[in-house]
């Protein structure tokens, strides 16, 4: 059986078609959990009055997206997990072609990244995560029209937790005291450690193009300079986590292009100031997020 985990926040009519979506797939061996991270937009009520076959996950409050994703994953039975965000809406056939991808993929395979697409169907939103180097790390191909480029499986580094399908076996192996998914993160760059640290433990992430959906990104209206700061602070984390003599091996690529950075968002970014002065100098916590 396949669990789908859904997570949502003040996203009301996003969430509805991504029911629809699901509600309309051919493939039926699946069970169905919404986490609902404190909407004040009647989420919760719709699904139960709509949906009430539904596992309804209700937090009080916006505990993050990781955290969100946690409890879905701890409430699931299922041999594989489904990640979806609430904008995201899947294709027909979704499910029937991603239980063919877990019988047809490699027994190591721990991952399985489905096609995104944006919200026009035609131009690509992820189809994996690329870490280069440098530790930057990508959506392939965001941004390129679809077509031949993208149509082959093929292995990567790991998935964008839009839309993911994980093994239940591979996420309790890597379990940490921070969840499946580190906490820690709140949102963004969460995916890119869980993909670390399954390679980590000798499990492969595979990109699977016959399972198709459509996301249409930032449906909580999350602001800019808020995503640019959780960007910078999660780069820190993930590196200080998986490769920690990154910047102690790399002194010039911190001056050429972290310090600079630094002082760049300091400049420019309220939530980075913010940070600072209520963490006394301290980048890892999240206090700003509910600033």
């Amino acid at each position: 059986m396949l669990s789908i985990v859904i997570i949502t926040c003040n996203s009301i009519e996003f969430v509805k078609a991504s029911l629809r979506s699901v509600e309309a797939q051919e493939y039926r061996d699946y069970e169905l959990i919404v986490v609902d991270n404190g909407s004040r937009d009647g989420t919760a009520g719709f699904i139960r009055s709509t949906y009430p076959a539904v596992l309804l996950v209700e937090n009080d409050t916006n505990r993050g997206a990781a955290e969100a994703r946690n409890q879905g994953i701890n409430a699931s039975s299922g041999e594989w997990v489904l990640t979806l965000d609430c904008d995201c809406a899947l294709e027909k056939d979704f499910l029937l072609d991603i239980s063919k991808a877990i019988t047809a993929l490699p027994r190591d395979t721990g991952i399985i990244q489905p096609k995104i697409l944006r919200a026009d169907k035609k131009t690509i939103y992820s189809t994996g995560i690329k870490l280069t180097y440098f530790r930057r790390f990508r959506d392939i191909g965001s941004g390129r029209p679809d077509g031949v480029s993208f149509a082959s499986q093929k292995p990567v580094f790991g998935a964008c937790c839009a839309a993911a399908v994980y093994k239940k076996e591979m996420l309790l192996k890597v379990k940490e005291a921070t969840g499946f998914f580190d906490k820690r993160f709140f949102f963004l760059v969460e995916d890119v450690d869980l993909s670390w640290r399954a390679r980590s433990n000798g499990y492969k992430a595979w990109y699977y193009p016959q399972a198709v959906c459509s996301h249409h990104g930032n449906a909580s209206g999350t602001h800019r300079k808020l995503r640019q700061y959780l960007c910078f602070k999660n780069r820190r984390l993930l590196i200080s986590k998986n490769d920690k003599r990154f910047f102690l091996n790399n002194i010039l690529v911190s001056c050429v292009y972290d310090l600079p950075r630094i002082l760049y968002l300091f400049m420019t970014n309220k939530y980075m100031r913010r940070s600072i002065r209520k963490s006394k100098g301290s980048l890892s916590g999240n206090k700003i997020l509910v600033c």
